[in-house]
């Protein structure tokens, strides 16, 4: 990783949400590389894998992601085969499942995964770590 840089905070809460999100995706999307997946896409096939079959809708409430978002990102998971629509053709309902592709996709990035979650709770500390968890919950239960 990275040296830490000390950064000046904006008088926007909104501006330092949104850069502290793209550091911590940053992070993630580091840690995660060698096993060729982005931190939205490793997310996306374990919600799956957890889940499916699900429907693109139902996954997109799980994920809390917008469907246009969700449909981008599931393209470039078909494309490489990680994921595959059960549904019959003709049918508008689309139901999504892991390929064997994609659960050794994921058992490649899993440990990643939670060495990014281990360096981030080490660098944050145990306290701050919860402090955040909670100030995330409470500003993400702004809209419904």
């Amino acid at each position: 990783m990275k040296t830490m840089h000390a950064n000046e905070a904006s008088i926007c809460n909104c501006i330092n949400i949104r850069r502290a999100s793209l550091a911590m995706t940053r992070v993630y999307d580091e840690f995660i590389a060698p096993s060729g997946l982005k931190t939205s896409q490793y997310s996306i096939l374990k919600h799956i894998g957890h889940l499916g079959p699900i429907s693109v809708s139902n996954l997109a409430l799980e994920i809390r992601l917008d469907r246009t978002t969700l449909v981008r990102n599931l393209k470039s998971l078909e494309e490489k085969k990680f994921i595959v629509d059960l549904a019959p053709q003709g049918t508008r309902n689309r139901q999504l499942q892991l390929t064997d592709s994609g659960r050794a996709i994921l058992q490649i990035a899993e440990p990643l995964w939670l060495a990014a979650q281990t360096y981030l709770e080490q660098y944050l500390g145990k306290e701050d770590k919860n402090a955040l968890t909670t100030l995330l919950s409470k500003i993400e239960a702004l809209v419904p």
